[in-house]
């Protein structure tokens, strides 16, 4: 399933066309009956969808489920947060540092795994503590997510306010200071879903790389 989730992730598999199993199937060497459990499952996360008699399709993009997922996660992640950030073992605390680590070298060159590394550091921050059902919730608003972020990835300089953001997050999260993390969270998440409904209003009549250098955040 992550292989076929990583494809939708990255665009390899287009919204709005029917999901070829059997060509699928065979490029990935597996048989049908996995990829079609895979894709139930993935129908379950929100990334594809069914209908009768034409098979699955990845989900579209747009700025109504933008909106929902971004108002989900602000309900949610800056509490969960703020919790773990005070439950946190040593273990879990030198693992977000890791992967803060592993997430600036990627997206500083443009990997394809900078969206699966941004989603790993957020989870490592609201994971800790006694609170799985939030945490599950969270983690799958994130695959959710990932599509939102790559592409606000991918205009020019943003990864650098990420980074910026994401350091700040995180040294408030070691710190313990639970009302900061809550706060800078927050602001984060913010500021992504500002820069998502610009860029959906602009309805990339820009490329990328020649948008100017404004509200350059990440999530």
């Amino acid at each position: 399933m992550e292989v076929v989730r990583d494809m939708i992730l990255s665009g390899t598999i287009q919204p709005n066309v029917a999901i070829r199993q059997d060509s699928l199937a065979s490029e990935l060497n597996v048989s049908k009956i996995p990829l079609r459990e895979a894709l139930v499952r993935l129908e379950q996360d929100g990334l594809v969808v069914s209908q009768p008699n034409r098979g699955f399709f990845v989900r579209p993009m747009s700025v109504a489920e933008a909106e929902e997922i971004y108002a989900l996660r602000l309900k949610l992640e800056p509490d969960a947060s703020a919790q773990s950030c005070l439950a946190a073992s040593e273990a879990e605390r030198t693992a977000a540092r890791e992967v803060l680590m592993r997430l600036d070298a990627a997206a500083a060159a443009h990997q394809p795994s900078a969206g699966a590394l941004n989603r790993a550091f957020h989870i490592a921050l609201s994971r800790p503590g006694d609170h799985a059902v939030t945490a599950g919730i969270v983690a799958r608003m994130h695959v959710m997510a990932d599509r939102y972020v790559r592409k606000h990835l991918e205009y020019k300089g943003r990864h650098l306010t990420a980074e910026a953001e994401h350091h700040e997050i995180l040294q408030a999260w070691l710190d313990r200071d639970a009302d900061r993390v809550r706060k800078l969270v927050a602001e984060h998440l913010e500021h992504t879903l500002a820069d998502l409904r610009q860029e959906f209003s602009l309805g990339q009549a820009e490329a990328p790389q020649d948008q100017p250098e404004r509200q350059r955040r990440a999530s």
